[in-house]
């Protein structure tokens, strides 16, 4: 009895151990199944598509499609491939996330350490700001562009994602610092230390997890977005993702789907890398927040 009763509890966690990495396969094959047929189409020809499994591998793998996505495929009226309106794309989103990361910062410096009267409002409009609908500001958005001569231009989709984004990262920043020792800040301004020394040697060097987090969340939803880039651009001036709008809805009577399918992934290179190369900080930088904050 004694040697069931110890073998009993040893079996029970291998098949709770089985029926947990079952599900999880499972569910992953699920989630990675559209990511599997985007990609082995986009190495097949169009008459093995046609013809084929959808799910099957490409019998004789072809890159041509990824050449033609990027140099030749048309888009709209021009048939010059996408890699111009990637440009456009990482143009828009490098200066707008360093820019709303840094004023996200020196806000979330100012309302959590160097507080003022009405900082509680301040901060609960910024948050209200945060959940406003893209919609309703694309009117307000479009008149300020035009008055300050940056509509239809990639500076002016830089000024609507930095504004845009303000609210979440003073969020992030202002939470994150929250819990950073005033001791420290009061120590720093005993010794003669300016607003702005405090920030950068004191505050900057603790915020590398908060920044992490920052930078992933403005980038991802900068590069995915759609309506801002397409109510305020147009030809050749759009972003990544109207451009792929353009090349799906084509105005051929030849729906390539293996081009479209390699200008899909080719658009969703950039957030898969900052996934990549810096998703355990992301997970480090939400976990020190929660902590902290």
């Amino acid at each position: 009895m004694s040697g069931a009763a110890s073998t009993n509890p040893a079996g029970s966690r291998t098949a709770s151990r089985i029926i947990i990495y079952g599900l999880l396969a499972f569910f992953a094959a699920i989630y990675l199944a559209p990511l599997f047929v985007m990609i082995v189409t986009s190495f097949k020809t169009l008459d093995e598509i046609r013809d084929g499994n959808m799910l099957a591998l490409p019998r004789e793998a072809t890159i041509a499609p990824w050449l033609a996505a990027w140099g030749s495929a048309c888009v709209g009226l021009t048939c010059a491939g996408i890699k111009g309106y990637f440009a456009n794309s990482i143009a828009m989103v490098l200066p707008a996330v360093a820019i709303s990361t840094l004023l996200g910062a020196l806000n979330g410096y100012v309302l959590s350490k160097w507080r003022f009267p009405g900082h509680k409002w301040m901060f609960g409009m910024m948050l209200f700001a945060c959940f406003i609908p893209f919609q309703i500001v694309l009117i307000p958005m479009a008149r300020v562009l035009g008055l300050l001569g940056l509509a239809d231009s990639t500076a002016g989709l830089v000024l609507v994602h930095v504004v845009y984004g303000l609210g979440f990262t003073t969020l992030f920043f202002r939470n994150y610092y929250e819990a950073f020792p005033n001791e420290l800040i009061r120590a720093a301004q005993m010794d003669g230390a300016s607003f702005f020394q405090i920030f950068r040697r004191i505050l900057l060097p603790a915020s590398g997890p908060i920044i992490v987090v920052t930078v992933i969340y403005q980038f991802t939803n900068i590069w995915n977005d759609f309506l801002f880039g397409a109510s305020f651009t147009s030809g050749g001036n759009a972003p990544m993702t109207v451009a792929l709008n353009n090349l799906v809805n084509t105005s051929t009577s030849v729906r390539e789907y293996n081009v479209h399918m390699a200008a899909a992934l080719i658009a969703a290179l950039p957030t898969l890398f900052v996934y990549v190369v810096a998703g355990r900080y992301f997970v480090r930088g939400l976990m020190a927040g929660a902590v902290k904050g």
